[in-house]
C-alpha cells in the first residue's frame, strides 16, 4: 500500500487527477477546512538557477494572491500556494467536472446552443480576470470545465501568467498551446486582453466542430497555420459563428472585443441554419436544453442575424477608415493632445481597448494593462475608440501630422454616437498619439508591434468622476 503523502502538512493526496506540460494535479483532503481541494503540483524546467526559481515563486504567489481575489462563479477559486519540498502548489477549488477536451473526444462537437451559453460564461470569467489586472495566457479547451447544469469554469487562471517569464523560459518551453496562442504572441508580442479573446474564439470553434481550427499535425506547422493561414469555415453561421469568426482576426484591433462578443450571443434568438458539411454531426450534452439553459427562444430571421454580426465587426474595426475621414474634416477639433510612450506626456498607456479607466490620464501617469475597472463604478476616465495610423509591418517614417491626426479622428468619433448623450458639453476628449521613439519601437525579435495607434479617452471637463459609462453599447 502506498504510504499517505500530506502536502505541506495540511493536504492529503488522495488521488492524482491528471498531469501536463506545467505539472500534476492531485486530489486531496485539507485537514484544516475538511474539504476536498485539488492540488496542482507545478514543475518548473530543468536548469534554472536558485535567483529564477526564487523569482518564480515570488511571481506565483503575487498573481496567485491577485487571482484568489476575483470573484466570479465561472473562474475556479485559488484558495491557497504552498511550497513543499522546494516544490511550489496550487490548491484550487475541486470541480467534479470534464474538461471541454475530454467532452469532445468522447462524444464529438456540440450543439451550438450549448457552445454559445458555454461562450457567454467564458467571456464573463475573462471581463472578470481582466478588470482585476490578470490576463489568462493559456485558454483552450483542456482549461474549460463543463460541471453539471450547465455551469462552466475557467481553470488556471493565473499560474501561466506567473509562468510568463523570459527567464524562466530560456529552455525553451512555451508558455500557452501553439493551437490556441494568437498571432501576436507567437510574433513576441506581450500577452494581453486580446490575446485571451482569440484564445477563446479558437476553444469555441474546437467546440462547435470537434478540432482546433489551426490544429495540424506538428508543432511548427500548426504555429505557422495560426500565423498565415485563414481559419476554416464554422458550421454555424448565426451570432455564434459570426463571434467565433471577430474573435479569430489576426489583428488585434480589429478582433472583437469581449463586450461585443457578449452583445453578439446575448442577442435574443440564435440562427437555426443548415449544417455546414466538414465534420460530424453535433452532440447535444446531457439533459434536454430546456433543463440545462431554460426554455428555448424563438430564432432571428437570417437579415438580422448578419446584421448584429456585421455592427459587432464594425464596432471593432475603428481604425484607418475613421482616420482617413477626420483628416478630411476642417477646422479645430476641441480635443486635448498626449502624447505616449518612450519620451512621452504619458510614458506608459497600455490599454488598448474600449474600456474604463481607474486611473485619471494626465500628463506625467502611467497607465498600465491592470488600470481597467468595472464601468458600472465610478471612474475617472474611459478608452472610447482606437485608430490605427499605419500597419505594424509598413516600413514608413514618423509621420509628420500624427497629432493632428490624433485629434481629429478623435473628435470625430467624440462627436459621433460611440459617445452617447445629446449634451456632451460636461465632457473632454483626448487625443493620445504615440512619440517618435513608440512609434519606431521594436519586440523583442526586432519586430515591429502595435506601438502606432490612437487612442481616444473621454473625461468629465470638471475633474469629477464618471458615473455609469458614455459608452455606446458594444462599444
Amino acid at each position: 500500500m502506498m504510504p499517505t503523502r500530506v502536502i505541506g502538512g495540511r493536504y492529503v493526496v488522495l488521488a492524482e487527477l491528471g498531469r501536463g506540460g506545467m505539472g500534476i494535479v492531485w486530489r486531496a483532503e485539507d485537514r484544516v477546512m475538511g474539504r476536498h481541494v485539488a492540488v496542482k503540483e507545478l514543475h518548473l524546467p530543468d536548469g534554472l538557477v536558485p535567483d529564477d526559481r526564487l523569482l518564480f515563486r515570488e511571481r506565483l504567489l503575487r498573481e496567485a494572491r491577485t487571482a484568489g481575489r476575483l470573484n466570479d462563479p465561472g473562474i475556479v477559486t485559488v484558495y491557497d500556494v504552498v511550497t513543499d519540498n522546494g516544490v511550489d502548489h496550487i490548491v484550487m477549488e475541486l470541480i467534479e467536472a470534464r474538461t471541454l477536451a475530454d467532452v469532445v473526444a468522447a462524444s464529438g462537437p456540440l450543439d451550438e446552443t450549448v457552445v454559445a451559453d458555454i461562450g457567454r460564461q467564458l467571456l464573463a470569467a475573462l471581463q472578470t480576470a481582466h478588470q482585476g489586472g490578470v490576463v489568462h495566457r493559456d485558454v483552450k479547451p483542456a482549461n474549460v470545465m463543463l460541471a453539471g447544469g450547465g455551469r462552466v469554469k475557467l481553470t488556471d487562471v493565473g499560474i501561466a501568467q506567473a509562468a510568463d517569464d523570459p527567464r524562466l523560459t530560456s529552455t525553451g518551453a512555451l508558455i500557452g498551446s501553439p493551437g490556441y496562442m494568437s498571432p501576436e504572441r507567437l510574433e513576441g508580442g506581450q500577452a494581453s486582453p486580446a490575446a485571451d479573446l482569440w484564445a477563446l474564439g479558437a476553444t469555441l470553434y474546437f467546440a462547435v466542430q470537434g478540432t482546433g481550427p489551426f490544429q495540424r499535425d506538428t508543432t511548427a506547422a500548426t504555429i505557422s497555420a495560426v500565423l498565415h493561414a485563414d481559419p476554416p469555415p464554422t458550421r454555424t453561421r448565426g451570432p455564434l459563428g459570426s463571434v467565433i469568426t471577430g474573435l479569430l482576426q489576426r489583428s488585434p484591433q480589429t478582433r472583437l472585443s469581449g463586450p461585443q462578443a457578449a452583445m453578439l450571443l446575448a442577442a435574443p434568438g440564435q440562427a437555426n441554419s443548415p449544417t455546414q458539411a466538414g465534420g460530424p454531426e453535433p452532440t447535444r450534452l446531457g439533459a434536454p436544453l430546456t433543463e440545462r439553459f431554460g426554455a428555448p427562444v424563438r430564432a432571428r430571421p437570417w437579415r438580422w442575424v448578419a446584421i448584429a454580426a456585421a455592427v459587432g465587426l464594425l464596432l471593432g474595426l475603428v481604425g484607418g477608415v475613421a482616420g482617413g475621414l477626420a483628416l478630411a474634416r476642417s477646422g479645430e477639433p476641441d480635443v486635448r493632445l498626449l502624447s505616449y510612450g518612450t519620451g512621452g506626456q504619458v510614458p506608459v498607456f497600455e490599454i488598448g481597448f474600449q474600456y474604463c479607466i481607474s486611473t485619471p490620464v494626465v500628463e506625467g501617469t502611467q497607465i498600465a494593462s491592470g488600470a481597467i475597472v468595472d464601468c458600472d463604478e465610478s471612474h475617472p476616465a474611459e478608452l472610447f475608440a482606437v485608430l490605427d495610423t499605419f500597419a505594424y509591418d509598413e516600413q514608413v517614417g514618423y509621420p509628420e501630422g500624427i497629432a493632428d491626426y490624433a485629434a481629429r479622428g478623435c473628435a470625430m468619433r467624440f462627436e459621433s454616437e460611440a459617445v452617447v448623450g445629446d449634451d456632451k458639453a460636461d465632457l473632454v476628449a483626448t487625443a493620445m498619439y504615440p512619440t517618435e521613439a513608440e512609434f519606431g519601437r521594436t519586440d523583442e525579435s526586432g519586430d515591429r508591434y502595435d506601438y502606432r495607434q490612437v487612442f481616444c479617452v473621454l473625461a468629465r471637463a470638471d475633474g469629477t468622476n464618471i458615473e455609469g459609462t458614455r459608452l455606446a453599447a458594444g462599444g
